[in-house]
């Protein structure tokens, strides 16, 4: 079998560190400027732990915004946890890196998506060195891209 360099998941591991380097600077000083965050995760990931009623109204996926409240900002290498404000009810989420579907920072018109092929059949080459992220040679492999940003203009 041939050996390859798997270049979409290289470039999947170096987007997630990306976000984990920016959340875990604004969580160590804050947000600067204007800068503000759009982040749309899967809710069906095992590892992410919001409240169960916010896991009732966003069933499949839920958009984040952090910009003017938030708490308890923690980034950890898997992923981050944080409070946010819905309704005047703080709500604590856990959400990790592999759960996160975009990334838009609108105020510098930055985006990031991660959607996952599920045509890929070169799976069986891909390398899974990655630590605690092992789900079997049948698991779709996330590929990322730069989203537009027409989603979250005002």
């Amino acid at each position: 079998m041939a050996r390859s360099i798997d270049y979409g998941n290289l470039m999947h591991r170096a987007m997630r560190g990306l976000i984990q380097t920016v959340l875990g600077d604004v969580a160590d000083h804050g947000l600067p400027g204007n800068h503000h965050f759009f982040i749309t995760f899967d809710t069906n990931h095992p590892d992410v732990a919001i409240a169960d009623w916010l896991r009732a109204r966003y069933p499949e996926e839920m958009t984040i915004v952090i910009q003017h409240w938030f708490e308890n900002l923690n980034v950890t290498d898997d992923g981050f946890s944080i409070t946010l404000n819905f309704g005047n009810a703080p709500e604590p989420l856990v959400i990790p890196f592999d759960a996160v579907r975009t990334f838009v920072d609108p105020s510098v018109e930055f985006g990031l998506r991660f959607e996952t092929h599920e045509d890929d059949e070169d799976d069986d080459d891909a390398s899974d060195d990655d630590a605690g992220d092992d789900d079997g040679p049948d698991t779709p492999r996330p590929a990322a891209e730069v989203v537009s940003l027409d989603k979250f203009r005002k």
